[in-house]
């Protein structure tokens, strides 16, 4: 029976680019159990795939701090942009922060590809289980047992179960003793409590607005859906939310008592939001829509909310919808400094499957580029 010297479990990000830098002379193979590798690179972004963002650090993840520092350290942003200029793509960026492919995310899928090019592909295969005997990995397929003296868990999360995602990598860990956290909806919309359901009334609309959690401020677009909110603020601020009130500042570039200082308009006349948006807005924290001439003290308090609007979410739309997955496993079950299991040697755990999760805008998959590469290092030594 052949046995590879690394065997790599998923197809996507984390393991293309682990394989990317593994030594050519080791013997490698990959398992996906998709037809085809990166099926999730492929429609990120729709299909253009934001690989990364022009401010990273850790202050942009959910996760060890130790753990995401070193690894961003080690295989950083720009680190990440040499790769791909030497590879002959040069990605553009949007709003000013955003590193999307040119034309189409088959532009970084395909120089994975190439680099990984000294790899077996073992597609159409699912990982049933994993054993380690005689200090050799026996990986339980579709396709019968594979060996392997050395394993890497890069098999993702739960969300995007059409595209093959489940639970397989929490399933080894912990067969292996190895402590994880449960998968939980991650950059995924907000549902509402009946209180708010006034929002649902204007799917369809956007507003830029900043929104504290926890100890986060977000600053992005805000987007009204028939279940709920969504839009990259409130995807990002569903990572770090934890059942407690949330704030949304609705004009965030502006001040609503200059705004109606001395004008003889209509309030919803004088908010720069879209009008249907400004007089629901009124409505909800109980302010008439009246002459701003006419605005008394107690009114004015209550036009704080408009910078300030607290409320709790009823809960998420669920993995169905969401981006990424939160949880894994658990950083201090790894060597901060190689990603290696403290308590099985060989076994390295990289990408999504770790409890590491950026917030929206290409933080997912700069640490899924970076996780890999100090695997990579690792095994090479």
């Amino acid at each position: 029976m052949k046995i590879y010297d690394v065997l790599i479990l998923g197809g996507g990000a984390s393991s293309l680019m682990c394989a990317s830098h593994l030594k050519t002379s080791l013997n490698i193979a990959i398992i996906d159990n998709n037809p085809k590798l990166a099926s999730k690179i492929k429609i990120s972004g729709g299909g253009k795939c934001n690989i990364t963002n022009v401010e990273v650090s850790s202050n942009n993840f959910d996760g060890e701090v130790e753990l995401v520092d070193h690894a961003l350290k080690a295989y950083s942003k720009d680190d990440l942009l040499t790769f791909l200029e030497r590879n002959n793509v040069e990605p553009v960026i949007r709003k000013n922060r955003y590193y999307f492919c040119r034309n189409s995310s088959d532009e970084i899928i395909d120089v994975l590809k190439k680099n990984s090019k000294h790899s077996e592909y073992l597609l159409n295969t699912t990982v049933q289980s994993v054993q380690k005997k005689n200090e050799l990995f026996e990986v339980h397929t579709s396709r019968g047992i594979i060996k392997s003296k050395k394993l890497v868990v890069a098999t993702g999360g739960k969300s995007f179960k059409t595209l093959g995602a489940s639970e397989i990598g929490l399933s080894i860990a912990k067969n292996f003793g190895i402590g994880v956290k449960e998968f939980t909806p991650a950059l995924v919309g907000m549902t509402l409590q009946p209180a708010q359901f006034w929002m649902k009334e204007l799917s369809g609309l956007s507003c830029y607005v900043n929104i504290k959690v926890e100890e986060k401020l977000l600053k992005e677009e805000m987007l009204f859906a028939h279940k709920g909110i969504s839009g990259p603020a409130i995807l990002s601020a569903s990572l770090y939310w934890k059942k407690a009130k949330l704030s949304i500042n609705f004009l965030p570039n502006e001040n609503i008592f200059k705004l109606i200082s001395g004008s003889k308009k209509l309030l919803s006349s004088v908010i720069p939001l879209p009008k249907r948006l400004s007089k629901a807005l009124l409505q909800a924290i109980e302010v008439q829509d009246i002459e701003c001439k006419k605005i008394s003290k107690e009114i004015k308090l209550k036009l704080e909310a408009i910078h300030n609007y607290e409320f709790a979410p009823a809960g998420n739309f669920g993995f169905t919808k969401a981006e990424v997955s939160r949880g894994g496993i658990l950083a201090d079950e790894l060597h901060h400094t190689t990603l290696e299991s403290k308590k099985v040697s060989d076994l390295y755990f990289i990408g999504e499957v770790v409890d590491v999760t950026g917030e929206l805008g290409g933080y997912n998959f700069q640490w899924a580029f970076s996780s890999g590469v100090v695997c990579a290092r690792d095994i090479n030594k």
